[in-house]
């Protein structure tokens, strides 16, 4: 999973960056919307919802704005009609990549993200073809220049508060939950001091493919990059394992 985590940090330095742009907003406000769509408008009853809220108010999205796309979804008032899709292919290399897909225009984002996958050496599969490598999971990293605690207390800890799994990954500790038990582990930790460079409900891969040619990470990085960058693309997910030098080249 180190591949994952890995991006999955330099993906919230880039957004925290990019922060002012209209396309993060434009995304968070798609996921709050299909997620009160999905689950209803109430965030205490509804998981992805709160998350979603939470991503608004730390990008600076105005709470009316958040209302209006909490009521968009629930249908509550009239707006843009978004078909939520999840899309499988593979990146150079063998990579398996998901993505979730929030469009109103299902023929047109097809073909641009098979353009896109085509331009960076990969190919769009069908579906089914690499879901089975992920499963849905909460994922929390420990920032390291954060308050720290003993390796073995932190594991009790998590543990204790219904975490799957702890795992020290080169300068990162994660903990992996069930969805379910993500908020309740992640307000233990908080409550212990911790705090959190990644925490989120994602797809984690169950194993991960070596990606130690520069080339191939390079066409694997560009993939992802420009997907993450497609307007109708909220999330990437893939399972690559790139080496800590190479990535840190891109």
């Amino acid at each position: 999973m180190s591949g994952h985590s890995k991006w999955a940090n330099i993906k919230h330095q880039k957004a925290k960056v990019d922060a002012h742009k209209g396309k993060l907003f434009t995304k968070i406000g798609r996921e709050i919307i299909m997620a009160a769509k999905a689950g209803g408008g109430d965030p205490n009853g509804n998981i992805r919802l709160k998350m979603a809220v939470q991503k608004a108010k730390e990008a600076n999205i105005p709470a009316v704005n958040i209302q209006r796309a909490i009521q968009r979804g629930t249908g509550e008032i009239e707006g843009e009609v978004y078909e939520e899709i999840m899309y499988e292919g593979y990146a150079s290399g063998g990579v398996a990549v998901m993505m979730q897909i929030a469009t109103d225009n299902r023929n047109r984002t097809a073909a641009d993200i098979r353009h896109i996958f085509s331009r960076s050496g990969g190919n769009l599969g069908e579906s089914g073809c690499v879901a089975w490598i992920f499963e849905r999971k909460g994922l929390l990293v420990v920032d390291p220049e954060g308050p720290q605690i003993d390796e073995d207390e932190l594991l009790l800890l998590a543990l204790d508060s219904g975490a799957e799994d702890v795992r020290t990954e080169e300068n990162s500790i994660e903990i992996v939950t069930a969805v379910d038990e993500f908020e309740r582990v992640k307000e233990t930790l908080a409550n212990a001091g911790l705090l959190f460079t990644v925490a989120e409900i994602t797809m984690i891969p169950q194993n991960t493919v070596p990606v130690t040619d520069r080339g191939q990470a390079a066409q694997v990085i560009k993939l992802i990059t420009m997907l993450e960058e497609h307007d109708d693309v909220q999330d990437v997910y893939a399972n690559f394992d790139i080496p800590e030098d190479i990535m840190n080249e891109f």
